[in-house]
């Protein structure tokens, strides 16, 4: 689930109590940090360990979504013939992903991560592998497929199409393709900057683009001009073995996209 439909906090609870005596208690206080009613929201909750400074007290991450947002992605799962066990949250599968991917940047305490998708992008800044920040755009690859769509005359699916396979004309990158390729720098320019100014930290080590429109030739290269940081393609497959059977090219080019699908196949049921 999208960040914007879930509402997380963290809270400190006794450390002496039970789980059945814990989950008890965060039911009650719950009420105070989600605005809904508690009988129109789905919520569950992990012990993060010991609240710093606080010897008595346990961290807990609360996570609560509107139910109705919930059951759609179960009814689409099951339309699909799966069994839902878990919804998670796209800036907590991210960071489960980033373990894969952060050791290719060793030097790198501070690591930028932005996710641009289809209609939305995110943004989370991770300090030694855990999420200090995260914000999310209504801006993504769409962007750019529907300016296709409109340029040239195509239905969506094969401006998408064109787009993937390359099929546009001459004009195609210095008219269209630039233009969203420095857009996009801006754009990630500018939520680095609200979060400086929210935080304490002036600079990251490493910015990390993933998401279908990280697969854009050289998209690497405005970003890093306007950010000023050094800018790498995500790559969560980088240490994986593949099938015979895979096509090695097309895995490469979509790896990118593969971050929150990563993240979930990491999580445990536990």
């Amino acid at each position: 689930m999208a960040g914007s439909s879930v509402i997380t906090k963290i809270i400190s609870m006794p450390a002496d109590l039970g789980d059945e005596e814990l989950e008890g208690r965060i039911q009650i206080e719950a009420d105070q940090y989600i605005p809904y009613s508690m009988d129109e929201i789905n919520l569950d909750f992990s012990v993060i360990g010991p609240t710093p400074g606080a010897t008595d007290k346990v961290d807990v991450m609360l996570a609560a979504s509107r139910s109705e947002n919930v059951e759609a992605r179960i009814t689409a799962l099951q339309v699909a013939g799966l069994r839902p066990r878990i919804i998670d949250v796209e800036a907590f599968a991210l960071e489960n992903a980033m373990e894969l991917v952060a050791p290719q940047f060793p030097d790198a305490r501070i690591i930028a991560v932005t996710d641009v998708g289809a209609s939305t992008s995110t943004l989370s800044v991770l300090e030694n592998g855990k999420t200090i920040y995260s914000r999310e755009q209504l801006c993504g690859g769409r962007l750019l497929t529907d300016e296709i769509q409109r340029r040239y005359g195509l239905s969506y699916e094969e401006a998408g199409m064109r787009k993937k396979q390359g099929r546009l004309p001459s004009n195609y990158e210095p008219e269209v393709l630039r233009p969203f390729m420095d857009a996009m720098a801006q754009e990630i320019f500018r939520v680095l900057q609200f979060f400086y100014s929210s935080s304490q930290v002036r600079t990251v080590d490493q910015v990390v683009v993933a998401g279908g429109c990280a697969s854009i030739d050289d998209i690497d290269l405005p970003i890093q001009s306007k950010v000023g940081t050094p800018v790498a393609i995500a790559n969560p497959l980088a240490n994986m073995s593949a099938s015979a059977r895979v096509q090695a090219d097309a895995l490469v080019n979509d790896a990118p996209a593969l971050m929150i699908a990563c993240g979930l196949a990491l999580r445990g049921f536990d």
